[in-house]
């Protein structure tokens, strides 16, 4: 008597078990993997440039406000010179020399983690009221507000 539960494969017809992938296969995923990659890096490298940039306009804006609270405090009256200013907004003084609450917490840095630059007056931009205040960019190179440089004369319009 035969059983009724019996597997209809026949002996020796059987089919191997597969418990991994083929190298074609794993070759094919890594391909797939490639080229979504190649379509997104580019894309997420300009989206950090860019934020960069911005994240640099923003340190620069922030200067100027922190210029402009302290020209009201000194008769309206930007700190003279370059880059001596940062001690002008991080120990500032008085009309009598005294002690007064700092402008600015820290030295103002662009998104590259470099000093930004300043000038008064501005010789950068002949009808402008306010100082000059730039980052060197990403190129870290200061070409005094040129090249690859962020300024407050013309790149902030953007």
């Amino acid at each position: 008597m035969q059983s009724c539960c019996r597997s209809a494969v026949r002996p020796g017809s059987r089919r191997p078990s597969r418990s991994a992938f083929t190298l074609l296969e794993l070759l094919i995923v890594l391909a797939i993997i490639g080229v979504i990659a190649a379509m997104v890096v580019p894309k997420f490298i300009n989206s950090q440039q860019q934020a960069n940039l911005k994240l640099s306009r923003t340190a620069i804006l922030k200067t100027e406000m922190a210029l402009e609270l302290y020209a009201v405090e000194h008769d309206g009256e930007f700190p003279p010179g370059n880059q001596e200013v940062w001690n002008l907004l991080l120990k500032p003084l008085d009309k009598e020399g005294k002690a007064m609450k700092p402008f600015i917490d820290k030295l103002p840095k662009d998104a590259w983690d470099q000093t930004l630059f300043y000038e008064n007056p501005n010789t950068k931009d002949q009808d402008a009221s306010s100082p000059a205040i730039w980052s060197a960019g990403p190129n870290r190179q200061n070409e005094n507000g040129e090249g690859d440089d962020v300024n407050n004369w013309k790149d902030l319009a953007k």
